[in-house]
């Protein structure tokens, strides 16, 4: 009887060991002050609309999610280095190489826009000329407004470009008067102006892209699974619900225009 028990303690431990085993942990890299899509909530823990869907994606692998904050200059490096599983945060797949990396499928359309002070005088991107202009270091809007950028014609127009660690750095240096324009993602911008009457974006975008989630390029099947994932999330409304928690325009949904 004894030898049963300690047979049945030994297997216990086994199976317990291997379900254990199986257990994957889903490391997904942030940009931790890009609001509405990740940044550090009141409660002291990373919410917004990415996280929470990375969320919902790893309750339906029984997959347990990892939020891993990332210097977004650096992040297709720190991916690289295995640090991350995925880049997740109002990522801007347009700029990426699909022969480099495992990109999901879109799943919001945003914009590039420019941010000015509502007594600015400042209109028009043509306005800029002379400006000092910030950006968030190594985004899209920095990379459009650079050497080699589709609007590099523009930014040669700029006084200075300032380059900060974040975006809430760049909305503090506007507000403090240090830049006189900022450009940036339009949803960002949306949620940082918020309610206030004292900025205002102008009515010229810079460029049209699309979010997405990048991976390694080894790993096509773990992107595949969280795309299925992600297809049901669209299926069962909760791709729609929370946008519309967070603040973000519905109309931007591009999986919705495909589900219809």
């Amino acid at each position: 009887m004894k030898k049963f028990a300690a047979l049945l303690i030994a297997l216990t431990l086994v199976l317990s060991t291997a379900a254990m085993a199986e257990t994957v942990t889903f490391k997904m890299g942030i940009d931790p002050e890009f609001p509405p899509f990740s940044y550090m909530g009141d409660s002291g823990e990373y919410e917004g609309y990415d996280v929470e869907m990375c969320k919902a994606v790893c309750d339906i692998l029984g997959w347990e999610q990892e939020i891993v904050p990332i210097n977004w200059d650096t992040k297709l490096v720190q991916l690289n280095a295995n640090e991350v599983d995925c880049i997740w945060s109002g990522l801007t797949i347009d700029v990426l190489d699909p022969e480099a990396y495992t990109i999901s499928m879109p799943y919001i359309n945003n914009t590039q826009v420019v941010v000015v002070k509502a007594d600015s005088g400042i209109a028009s991107t043509a306005d800029l000329a002379g400006k000092v202009v910030g950006v968030q270091l190594g985004t899209s809007a920095d990379i459009l407004i650079s050497e080699g950028g589709d609007q590099a014609e523009l930014g040669a127009t700029f006084q200075e470009i300032v380059r900060t660690e974040s975006y809430n750095v760049a909305f503090t240096e506007l507000a403090a008067g240090s830049v006189d324009a900022v450009a940036m993602d339009s949803s960002i911008a949306a949620t940082l102006i918020g309610d206030s009457t004292d900025y205002a974006v102008l009515d010229e975008t810079l460029a049209a892209e699309e979010y997405g989630i990048c991976f390694r390029k080894a790993d096509e099947d773990m992107c595949l699974q969280v795309q299925r994932a992600f297809a049901t999330l669209v299926e069962d409304g909760t791709y729609k619900s929370l946008a519309e928690k967070y603040g973000i325009d519905v109309a931007s949904l591009c999986m919705l225009e495909e589900a219809a």
